[in-house]
C-alpha cells in the first residue's frame, strides 16, 4: 500500500521528533511505516497496514471500539517509553479537526527547530531532552526559546550553549507546567 505520511506514526505519534529517528547511528529508525519497521512489525503495523491496508488507526471503522488502540492511548496519558507520549491525545484531536496534512506541516516545523537544537546546542547528552521539548512546547515557545538562546549564547562553546538553552526551556516548562523528562 502507498504510504503518504511516513513521518507520522500509525497511532498518531510524530516519528520525526523521536530520539531514534534523530540519530546518525545504524540503529536509526526511519519511522514506524518504513520498510524496516514494517518488516519487524508491531500490533499496530500488523493490524492497520498489513491486515487492513490503512495508514492510521483513526482511519479504521473499528477505531472507536478498538481495545488495543484505547489501551495504547490510555497508557500514553500517564507514561512514556523511549518516546514522549504526552501530546498523543492532543495530536490525534488536532488531526481530527485539521487533517493529517496540517499536522504534518506543524511537525515539519517542529523537526526544523529540533534539528537546530541538536546541531547547535547539544553537548552530547541532551538529545532526549530536546526531542521532548520539541514535542511538548508550543511552536511559538520553541521559536522564542531558540531566539533567546542564540542571543544569549553567541560565541560560547557548545557545553555552555546547551546550559543556556536548558535554562530557557526549563523556565518555560516551569511556568506552563510542562514535563521535559520521560514519564516512567
Amino acid at each position: 500500500m502507498p504510504i503518504v505520511y511516513p513521518d507520522i506514526g500509525i497511532c498518531g505519534l510524530s516519528c520525526r521528533l523521536c530520539p531514534m529517528y534523530n540519530t546518525g547511528a545504524e540503529s536509526r529508525c526511519s519511522g514506524c511505516k518504513s520498510s524496516t519497521r514494517i518488516a519487524v512489525g508491531c500490533p499496530f503495523i500488523t493490524c492497520a497496514v498489513k491486515r487492513k491496508g490503512i495508514e492510521f488507526c483513526w482511519e479504521c471503522e473499528e477505531s472507536g471500539t478498538c481495545e488495543r488502540w484505547k489501551r495504547h492511548r490510555e497508557a500514553g496519558k500517564g507514561r512514556d517509553s523511549f518516546k514522549c507520549y504526552q501530546t498523543l491525545e492532543g495530536d490525534i484531536s488536532f488531526i481530527s479537526r485539521h487533517g493529517v496534512s496540517e499536522f504534518q506541516k506543524v511537525q515539519e516545523r517542529r523537526g526544523v527547530l529540533l534539528r537546530e537544537m541538536l546541531n547547535n546546542f547539544n553537548e552530547g547528552r541532551s538529545k532526549n531532552y530536546y526531542c521532548i521539548a520539541a514535542t511538548v512546547l508550543e511552536l511559538g515557545e520553541l521559536e522564542e526559546a531558540l531566539s533567546r538562546a542564540r542571543e544569549e549564547s553567541g560565541g560560547l562553546e557548545v557545553r555552555v550553549k546547551s546550559k543556556v538553552l536548558h535554562r530557557i526551556l526549563d523556565e518555560i516548562a516551569s511556568k506552563r507546567q510542562y514535563r521535559l523528562k520521560l514519564r516512567k
